[in-house]
This record gives C-alpha cells, sequence and structure tokens, in this order.
C-alpha cells in the first residue's frame, strides 16, 4: 500500500464484509480503525455490534441513532415523489446510504480520520452512493474501498478468510446471503437467488408472511396524509419512523410487499433481488391513489415525470445534488393539495385502495354522476369531440389525398407503358 493512512472510519453493519475488513485493514495499513454504525432500523442486528467491533481490533465503535431522519428527511420525500425505480423497487437501499455515509463523515470529523472506508463490492451500487456523498460533502478523504483492492473474490473467499482469523461472522456456507435491512426494507441477494430462475426459499423472508398463510380476513387501514406526507395510521398521528414501523409489523401480516425481480444496476450488470418493503408498499398505493381526486390531470402527469426523475437519482447515489433539490421543490409544489385520507384493504398480500376522502378533492359528484346531475350540459361534448378529433379528420383526409394521387400516377405509367 503506497498511501499513508493514520486513521480511517469505517462504515460497518456488522456482516460478513466488514467483519473482516477490521482485521484487513489493520494488516494491509497499519492505521487506527474506528467503526461507524448509523441505525436506521436494523433492530436486533444491532445487539452486541459495538463489542463485536472493539474485539475484532477496532480502537472505537460509534453508533448512532439516525432512524428519525432517515424516514423524515429521506423516506417520506422520496414516496411523496413516487420515487420507484424501473417500475417496482422501492429504493430501501438506495436511500439509506446517503444518511449513512454522512453520518460516517461526520464521526470521521469528530474523530480526526484522514480516511473513510466501506464494504461495497466493485460490481454493485452501494461504492457509488456512499462515495458520491463522500465527494460531496468531504472530498479531502481517502476513500478505502477493499473489495477493489484485495484478492477476495467471492462470499466464500471473504467467509474462509474470517474461519482463518476467527472472525465471527453471521452467515454460513449453508446460506449465503446478502441481507441489507432498515426501517424501509429488507434486501436479499446473493445465493441461490443468483440463478433467476431458482424461487425464493420460503425461510427466506424477514419481514413479510406468505401470503397463502396470511389471515383470511383482509384488514383495514386509513393513512391520512398532508401535503402528500403520511401523518397519522387509522386515526392516530405519529412520527414518520413510529408510523413507518407500525405499518410494517401490520402489513408484513398479511404478505404485503415482497417483489422479485432482476434489475439493471449502474455498473451496467443486471442483478437479482428479492425485497420486502411492506409498509412503503402500502404507504405508496394509499398516496397515489389520493393524488387521483387532489391533482389535476397536468399535475399529476409533471409528479409522474418527477418520480421517475427522482428514483433515477437516488438509485445512482446522487442524493446530495441541485437535480435532487430541484426535484424536492417542485414535487413539493405540486403536492400541496395532496391531503386527506386512503382506507387500504390489506388481503393474501394485495393493499388495494378501497376509499378516498380530502378537503381538497377535484371530484364532483354532481359533475361525475350517470344520474341527473348540475353544471354539465351532455350536449357540449358533441362539440368538444369534433374539436378533439380534428387532428384525427386531417389526418384521414391527407391519407385519401395520398392514395389518389398514388393511383393517378400509376395509372399514367401504365398507360405510358402500353404504347
Amino acid at each position: 500500500m503506497t498511501r499513508s493512512i493514520r486513521k480511517v472510519v469505517l462504515a460497518y453493519s456488522g456482516g460478513l464484509d466488514t467483519s473482516i475488513i477490521i482485521n484487513w485493514l489493520l494488516e494491509n495499513y497499519g492505521c487506527e480503525v474506528v467503526t461507524y454504525t448509523g441505525d436506521v432500523g436494523q433492530l436486533d442486528e444491532l445487539s452486541g455490534l459495538e463489542d463485536k467491533a472493539l474485539r475484532s481490533g477496532a480502537s472505537d465503535a460509534v453508533i448512532e441513532d439516525l432512524t428519525g431522519s432517515f424516514a423524515r428527511e429521506y423516506v417520506w420525500p422520496a414516496l411523496r415523489a413516487g420515487a420507484v425505480y424501473e417500475g417496482r423497487y422501492l429504493l430501501g437501499t438506495a436511500l439509506a446510504r446517503p444518511v449513512l455515509a454522512m453520518g460516517q463523515v461526520r464521526a470521521a470529523r469528530a474523530s480526526g480520520a484522514d480516511a473513510v472506508a466501506h464494504g461495497c463490492t466493485g460490481k454493485g451500487n452501494d461504492q457509488l452512493r456512499f462515495e458520491l456523498t463522500y465527494r460531496a460533502l468531504a472530498p479531502d478523504l481517502t476513500v478505502i474501498a477493499p473489495w477493489r483492492e484485495w484478492d477476495i473474490r467471492s462470499r466464500e473467499d471473504a467467509l474462509a478468510y474470517a474461519e482463518k482469523h476467527g472472525i465471527p461472522v453471521p452467515v454460513s456456507r449453508g446460506a449465503l446471503y446478502s441481507r441489507d435491512r432498515n426501517l424501509l426494507h429488507v434486501s436479499h441477494e446473493g445465493g441461490c437467488l443468483e440463478d433467476p430462475w431458482c424461487p425464493p426459499p420460503p425461510d427466506l423472508y424477514l419481514l413479510t408472511r406468505d401470503p397463502a398463510d396470511a389471515p383470511g380476513v383482509p384488514r383495514d387501514v386509513v393513512i391520512g396524509f398532508e401535503e402528500g406526507f403520511a401523518v397519522a395510521l387509522d386515526g392516530h398521528r405519529l412520527a414518520p419512523h413510529d408510523l413507518l414501523a407500525r405499518l410494517n409489523t401490520i402489513a408484513g401480516e398479511h404478505g404485503v410487499g415482497r417483489i422479485d425481480i432482476v434489475e439493471n444496476r449502474v455498473v451496467g450488470l443486471k442483478s437479482r433481488g428479492v425485497y420486502e418493503t411492506p409498509g412503503g408498499t402500502v404507504l405508496m398505493a394509499a398516496l397515489r391513489d389520493l393524488e387521483g381526486i387532489t391533482l389535476d390531470a397536468l399535475s399529476l402527469a409533471e409528479r409522474r415525470r418527477a418520480g421517475e426523475a427522482y428514483a433515477e437519482l437516488v438509485y445512482k447515489g446522487l442524493w446530495f445534488t441541485p437535480a435532487r433539490e430541484a426535484l424536492d421543490a417542485l414535487v413539493g409544489r405540486l403536492m400541496t393539495p395532496v391531503t386527506g385520507e386512503v382506507k387500504v384493504r390489506l388481503f393474501k398480500g394485495n393493499a388495494m385502495a378501497v376509499g378516498r376522502r380530502s378537503s381538497q378533492s377535484l371530484y364532483s359528484h354532481e359533475l361525475s354522476t350517470f344520474g341527473a346531475g348540475q353544471g354539465y350540459d351532455q350536449a357540449d361534448a358533441g362539440g368538444f369531440i369534433r374539436l378533439f378529433g380534428l387532428p384525427l379528420e386531417a389526418e384521414m383526409r391527407r391519407q385519401e389525398r395520398h392514395v389518389i394521387v398514388g393511383s393517378s400516377k400509376g395509372a399514367r405509367r401504365r398507360t405510358g407503358a402500353g404504347r
């Protein structure tokens, strides 16, 4: 190693990769290692983590509670924007990375470190999400990415390294899954999932019950929103992280929120992932439904476009950018009237809106009823259709002229050829 590093702060989860990285950094850089762990809803995964890091050779282990800011400042804006990558992925891992990397930078500044390190592989998206945050917030810090330096090439190699050095890790050779858990979701990759034909094993899931074994009676939940942000569950106002945690439990019991997809990574590879996002799935379904009665057609179209752009930025690790801030401003303005309640029915893996109401509703029973409503003269529709259909009429006339001209030219050619 040619760089002289005095102290490094390692983004530490206690998983296979980061467990062996402490020892590897000590061996190869000879530097002091401080671990940083951000609590974004990993629950029991944090148990004993500080002691484990210190026993593995770290000089200090920092654990910071980020659950409130993660839900409020990252998850809620993304849900409001309708950010869904490739139409299916609710960005659970992608949204957690910038808040974790920002906390890691804070820890590096506080400890006087001159470097930061992470356990992301050179094939994945997370290396971008961590390192682009470092560059945006602390470009002077050296970045160490062991997966791009060491001779370990697989999770089997990493497990062998851990066994050789007596490092306890939370995986076995029979279940080499790579998991990421936070308040929004759990992701599962690796192991048998690397074969896209292989169905997820029944024991893979952590947050959601098998829909086949879910209760046979539907459960209705009512989500309250203010300007596009969820603020209440079944009439009780809750902080974002509390609301999401409660909804995860309820929706997970009904098997809601499972997806199994092959997605396009930023680096150009395709990757198979199985995700569980129970609460987020319900919130997204409810909010998109509430838009139906509170947004006009043009506003809804622009919000949808913004949602696609937002998802691309988040997925690629571009959270700390003017573009993302501008999209937040646009979405914030569009979502101002999106206030009200949505009743969502949970049943056997499905979350379907079955009722909605809002003081900002654009829906008018008098206008929409099939009965004798007022304010809409059905005779006016004839003139509207004639105007709306003018382009179709013009196109038909153009085609007719083309046919006539083409037929005339053909007739002349045939006449000349017979002379």
